[in-house]
């Protein structure tokens, strides 16, 4: 019996038919072949083969769509386009949601108070009193150059014509004249010490690029001639540690802690778990804890490490003067540290392997003039957020690279303040720990080198610790690292010029280590990419070329990412990132050099305690302890440790930093304006950067502050 309907007749089908897979938000079709294909194109079997073999019209089995299949088509494509602007605009409207919580329970940076009593609100305030400025002079040229544009008055230098006032003292005419003296203004008086400020800056630019390139020729100078440290001598002939002990030299291991509840406890274990000669070892824990609670837990895990047999001692000190250099001070003054040859210090964070003194000491055996090894950081937490790849992205590079070449040329290299081991002789040497500055390690280590003690660098040495997650303190943490090294260069350039080293060592330690890297480098990082060049879309008179903006940062960011393979993705939010930050670093930069208050401001970094004891159970599992009379830990007894109470989520909350905000809103500015004048590669820079500044203005970078 045939259907009722003649368009179900199998005869009036006409045309492929088609199934429409409805998943949404993606739709997709399928055509099912049927004994008809080629009569539903007008096309017999014999007459497409005679066209196929004139090499007319289709082929035989060819496939061509009829006008229905094609409106199918259209409206797939079509409702996709909208499921991706429906998602654009869902995502768009979540992005707003969440910047309007965080502005309302952020915290501005006039909030808290900073932690140093002797800076004062103005001095806080003067250096973002100067960007507002900059933000609101150029809202007022972007509206006058709007307004110019719409009118079509585009002057330029050679345009200007004598100024006339108009007939009739409108607004129109007002405008016009104020425009015309803005441009006669610009040229004669803005523009030339603009373009020459820029100049300068570009020859910083170039020197700090050669610099950097100069560095990574080395370090693959380094790794194609398989250059490496070897030490001179063996430690520890005897496989037994009992018995061998008098091959072993006397080592002090020191760890400075100082309200770092989050990580005090993997730490300590990790150091007791050091393989060496529990008589010829002695681990100082330097609490300069003020929280009695963390006091109390520190305390009681020294005494529980104290009863497994490890070599341990807790210390506080009641007067806490000097911050990390104080406290370490401190304890060099004990009488026992007479009895040891060798210092190593490891901060609260840090974790060393098992070997780590077995990989480092030796190298101070027959070498005489060594006064330091230092060993690689690595990451627990590297992949935890956007900012700790980034970070990791530097610190790759400043391990790998720059005192990796440093180490292996010239002997000498900022002491990293932790993963390290100095001779004892090399401190007393130098003078001893100083607490005149915040970079108490990088003072330490110039000392030295001026004493003629020689660094060496492990780059296969490596020692775990954690990275800043929250922008805020990782922003403590670099206006620490830059504000340090200009209050020691002012401390320290007499002494490096009275100096017994060669004039090469003077002019190293002078010009590249002090001026390029610590002073030059923030300097024009800041003054180029978010003050002159906002500012030469507004004075076009005063030009920046493509290369500077665009080609050079590039290559420079591809350059520094080279150590890190992995974070090739990252590599654009990388370079934003970066002139991000140069607004702290610069800002710590002038602090330091003229002895502003917060050059002296001392913020413990903020840990997460990402690495547990679970890790140091599996470490024991991959390399038992075979040796007896080691300090070894009962990691048994941690396993079967009963779990402890969770601990009371505290609020959270972001900071809002208004610095980053107005320069974000100055360079958005800036790009609106280059927009008139059709500079491409400008606007996209400064479109990008201003929202780069935008998202760390509102604390949209990294985890949130408890």
């Amino acid at each position: 019996m045939s259907p009722p309907f003649g368009w179900w007749d199998k005869k009036a089908h006409r045309g492929t038919p088609v199934i429409v897979k409805m998943e949404n938000p993606n739709w997709s079709i399928s055509e099912i072949s049927s004994p008809d294909d080629e009569d539903e194109y007008g096309i017999g079997a014999g007459a497409g083969e005679e066209f196929a073999a004139a090499g007319r019209g289709p082929r035989k089995g060819a496939r061509v769509k009829n006008a229905k299949q094609i409106t199918w088509v259209l409206l797939l494509k079509a409702h996709r386009a909208a499921g991706c602007l429906t998602f654009l605009a869902s995502a768009a409207v979540g992005l707003a949601s969440a910047v309007r919580r965080r502005v309302a329970s952020g915290r501005t940076d006039s909030d808290t108070t900073s932690s140093s009593d002797e800076e004062s609100p103005v001095l806080r305030s003067r250096f973002y009193s100067c960007i507002k400025a900059f933000l609101w002079i150029s809202v007022v040229l972007l509206s006058l150059e709007i307004a110019a544009y719409l009118k079509g008055w585009h002057m330029t230098a050679w345009e200007i014509q004598p100024l006339v006032l108009p007939s009739s003292f409108g607004v129109r005419g007002f405008l016009e004249s104020l425009y015309t003296g803005w441009v006669r203004f610009r040229v004669e008086y803005v523009a030339p010490p603009l373009q020459f400020l820029a100049n300068a800056c570009v020859i910083l630019f170039l020197v700090q690029s050669a610099d950097r390139l100069i560095l990574c020729l080395g370090c693959f100078w380094i790794r194609f001639k398989g250059i490496k440290p070897t030490p001179k001598g063996a430690i520890g002939a005897s496989e037994d540690l009992e018995s061998g002990g008098e091959d072993y030299p006397m080592v002090l291991v020191q760890m400075p802690m100082c309200n770092e509840k989050e990580v005090y406890q993997q730490s300590i274990a990790a150091v007791c778990n050091l393989d060496w000669p529990r008589s010829n070892i002695l681990i100082q824990v330097l609490d300069d804890s003020d929280d009695p609670t963390t006091q109390t837990l520190i305390k009681a895990e020294v005494e529980k490490w104290q009863q497994n047999g490890a070599r341990i001692m807790y210390r506080h000190r009641v007067i806490r003067d000097g911050y990390k250099a104080g406290n370490l001070k401190s304890a060099m003054n004990c009488s026992y540290v007479n009895d040891y040859e060798f210092v190593a210090i490891f901060d609260a964070d840090f974790q060393p392997a098992p070997d780590f003194l077995k990989r480092t000491v030796p190298h101070f055996k027959d070498n005489e003039e060594l006064g330091l090894v230092q060993a690689r950081w690595s990451f627990v937490n590297k992949d935890e957020n956007l900012l700790t790849r980034l970070q990791n992205i530097n610190l790759c590079f400043h391990f790998e690279v720059e005192q990796q070449v440093n180490g292996v040329f010239i002997n000498f290299f900022g002491f990293n303040g932790t993963a390290g081991v100095w001779r004892i002789k090399a401190l007393e040497d130098a003078g001893g720990w100083l607490e005149r500055t915040t970079v108490e390690d990088m003072d330490i280590a110039v000392r030295a080198h001026l004493k003629g003690w020689k660094f060496v660098y492990l780059n296969d040495v490596e020692c775990q610790c954690e990275l800043p997650e929250c922008y805020e303190a990782y922003r403590k943490q670099q206006h620490r690292w830059h504000s340090g090294p200009m209050q020691l260069f002012r401390l320290c350039l007499p002494d490096i010029i009275r100096s017994e080293i060669g004039f090469w060592k003077k002019s190293n330690l002078i010009f590249l280590f002090f001026l390029l890297r610590k002073l030059i480098l923030p300097f024009y990082s800041f003054t180029l990419f978010c003050i002159i060049l906002p500012l030469t879309m507004f004075v076009p008179e005063a030009e920046l070329p493509a290369w500077v903006v665009c080609y050079v940062p590039a290559t420079m960011s591809f350059l520094n990412i080279l150590p890190a393979p992995k974070s090739f993705p990252f590599i654009v939010p990388y370079l934003l990132f970066e002139n991000t930050m140069s607004v702290t670093k610069f800002n710590a930069m002038i602090s330091g050099l003229f002895q502003l208050g917060s050059a002296y401001e001392w913020v413990v970094t903020k840990k997460s305690g990402r690495s547990s004891e679970g890790d140091l159970i599996s470490l024991m599992k991959k390399e038992p302890m075979q040796q007896r009379g080691a300090s070894v830990p009962n990691f048994e007894a941690i396993a079967k440790e009963e779990p402890r109470p969770q601990k009371v989520s505290k609020k959270k909350h972001n900071r809002i930093y208004r610095k980053e905000l107005a320069l974000a809103f100055l360079l958005l500015t800036a790009s609106a304006r280059s927009l008139l004048s059709a500079q491409g590669i400008h606007f996209y820079f400064l479109l990008f950067q201003g929202i780069s500044f935008l998202l760390v203005g509102l604390d949209l970078i990294g985890e949130q502050i408890d």
